[in-house]
């Protein structure tokens, strides 16, 4: 048996993968792409990978492949009609990350809500030193207790966050994108009483036709100019173009991005036009990368391919 871990710089360097090696021969490689993933699968059994491709240009030469693990929950790049006809099963592996992302969503709000951008420069800068009181007021702050949050996607992460924004006394209101979602515990609103009524909308839905693009002008205009929004989920989400300028005309008070339409940033980005954090605050795509949640990924993973190999399904797409 020998499994083949394409993109182990993906899990981050302190990542433990020795568990693979009960499972038969391993071999690691830190990053891969479409064009040398051929060479080097050609005689695995099963392979563990994030992002490079799985369809017959990528595939076609590994005669023996069994399996595909990816490390991830989405499987979107994985050519399912391709690998059905080969019957090469595919693992993906679900719900590792949110904790990690619940907690990220609040630092980003937190970041912003408390203007600590701002703050922290105050001091860092002298001026501190020069004030005749102990505080500074010039950037208004306010407290969570008492707003509304909004919520796109109320899936498991976006529950978590609604159980913590609970916890600071925020009433918490949701939309479903899908139209399928029905909870009971927190309240369900349709699309233009959310962005009228939150002050803080986080968004934690997955990326389809329904929401791609789905943060736009026309939604902005509709928002407290007030608002917070964050988006943990996925970039494109988010008009990038349309939130630039929504924050520039002041349509919302500031944005905390983890995820941006095109990852790695390209240099033409809009949003690297703003350079102010007290309005815009974007993270290299980080919040599911706690140390917990990464190896969570790879132990799940390991899972998958132990329960594959004796005869189980286990996280298996269909």
């Amino acid at each position: 048996m020998k499994i083949v871990i394409l993109e182990a710089n993906s899990l981050g360097q302190d990542v433990d993968l020795k568990a693979f090696e009960k499972l038969g021969e391993v071999v690691i490689y830190g990053q891969s792409n479409a064009l040398d993933t051929p060479e080097k699968i050609k005689d695995a059994d099963v392979l563990v990978v994030n992002k490079v491709p799985m369809n017959e240009q990528t595939l076609g030469a590994a005669k023996k492949l069994k399996m595909i693990a990816i490390t991830a929950t989405g499987y979107n790049i994985v050519d399912k009609a391709y690998t059905d006809s080969r019957k090469i099963a595919v693992a993906k592996v679900s719900g590792y990350s949110t904790e990690s992302v619940a907690q990220h969503t609040f630092a980003l709000a937190l970041y912003l809500v408390n203007q600590l951008a701002y703050y922290d420069n105050y001091v860092k800068s002298g001026e501190y030193v020069k004030s005749d009181i102990f505080s500074h007021f010039d950037k208004k702050i306010f407290e969570l207790a008492g707003k509304t949050w909004g919520i796109v996607g109320l899936g498991a992460i976006g529950r978590k966050v609604a159980q913590i924004a609970q916890s600071f006394g925020c009433r918490v209101i949701y939309y479903s994108t899908s139209g399928r979602n029905h909870n009971t515990e927190y309240q369900s609103v349709d699309l233009d009483t959310l962005l009228a009524s939150s002050d803080i909308l986080s968004i934690h839905a997955p990326l389809s036709a329904a929401t791609e693009n789905f943060m736009n002008l026309e939604k902005f205009r509709k928002m407290k100019s007030s608002a917070i929004l964050i988006n943990v989920a996925r970039g494109p989400i988010v008009n990038e173009r349309d939130l630039v300028t929504a924050l520039n005309q002041g349509m919302i008070a500031g944005a905390g991005l983890d995820v941006i339409s095109v990852e790695p940033m390209k240099a033409d980005n809009p949003l690297l036009e703003i350079q102010d954090s007290g309005r815009l605050i974007v993270t290299p795509h980080i919040a599911w990368a706690t140390g917990e949640a990464r190896q969570r990924v790879a132990d799940e993973t390991y899972l998958n391919i132990e329960a594959f190999l004796k005869g189980e399904k286990r996280n298996l797409v269909p």
